[in-house]
């Protein structure tokens, strides 16, 4: 049966209500658990509750504003290559969550790639990434990408000196060829202290539904932090280029990161509003001469909440 008009807008209104308490979930679920636990923290202030307030409004508009910007991208064809690089725990994961978040998956997607196989480590090295790129109306965003060569591959000795300077050789080139193609790349490194890493580390650690995301090579790269740092700034100084230049978001609170991020990328591709149809629900066709089968019972989930 039909819900009546009052009964629709209560219910459509209880939707939405529903879709904006899995944003706050997800904010709980990025708290540390130290921050949970201090009692000096008044969640209940008027300046608590007004930062809160202000983050998701700016949230939510900027969503909207992707939506837009995917409608965009979709109508003119628009290709986008967005890389996020950052050390381990620097909140890349975070705001690729928030950017997707209300985007359609078909054309927004990540590529995450785990490390390369056996067969992936003779082929040449942009081979597999390559696989990985948009076709006209896509944006793909990359949980890192081929800069893992120029990072975690130089610092850990998983590449030679010889590969690692051939890297830097044909990068340029490389992005140089996706511009010219059509591809709009856009790349940026999360920066964060020391000691924030060394907390969001420590709140892996204690979080049961985070320590899944701590792996021996996040704790060889706490350990190697000064290494890391080198090599994060010889990538840049040697990467940064007109066509493709990097961005980098100062990433040490979190809230501040993802919304900067956010401003800064729809302010990178010049989408406009793309004007629809207004969409018309049509009634349904009901047959005098169908009756709806009941569900067997013995394929029903239990109700047991």
């Amino acid at each position: 049966m039909i819900p009546q008009d009052d009964e629709l807008v209560q219910r459509i209104r209880r939707d939405l209500v529903d879709g904006y308490d899995e944003e706050f979930e997800l904010e709980l679920e990025d708290r540390n658990l130290d921050e949970l636990a201090d009692t000096s923290l008044d969640t209940s202030s008027v300046q608590y509750k007004e930062s809160r307030r202000r983050y998701f409004r700016e949230l939510f508009r900027m969503q909207a504003e992707l939506v837009k910007l995917q409608d965009w991208v979709v109508k003119t064809g628009h290709k986008v290559v967005i890389l996020f690089e950052g050390r381990d725990a620097a909140g890349k994961g975070g705001v690729i969550k928030r950017i997707t978040q209300r985007l359609n998956p078909r054309v927004c997607r990540v590529a995450a790639l785990p490390a390369p196989n056996v067969r992936e480590q003779t082929q040449w090295y942009f081979q597999r990434y390559v696989a990985h790129l948009p076709g006209a109306g896509e944006i793909v965003l990359f949980d890192r990408s081929w800069y893992n060569r120029a990072g975690v591959e130089r610092v850990m000795g998983f590449c030679s000196d010889e590969q690692y300077e051939e890297f830097f050789r044909s990068v340029p080139e490389f992005e140089k060829m996706l511009v010219r193609s059509g591809i709009q790349l856009i790349k940026y490194w999360f920066s964060i202290s020391d000691e924030e890493q060394h907390l969001r580390f420590m709140g892996r650690i204690h979080d049961p539904l985070k320590q899944w995301k701590l792996s021996p090579m996040d704790m060889e790269s706490r350990r190697r932090w000064e290494e890391y740092t080198k090599a994060k700034e010889i990538m840049l100084e040697r990467t940064h280029i007109a066509e493709a230049p990097w961005w980098v978001v100062q990433a040490v609170d979190k809230k501040k990161a993802r919304l900067n991020c956010i401003h800064h990328l729809l302010g990178q591709i010049p989408y406009g509003e793309i004007e629809h149809q207004p969409v018309v629900l049509p009634p349904r066709e009901h047959h005098a001469d169908y009756v709806r089968r009941p569900v067997p019972q013995e394929i029903l989930v239990p109700d047991v909440f």
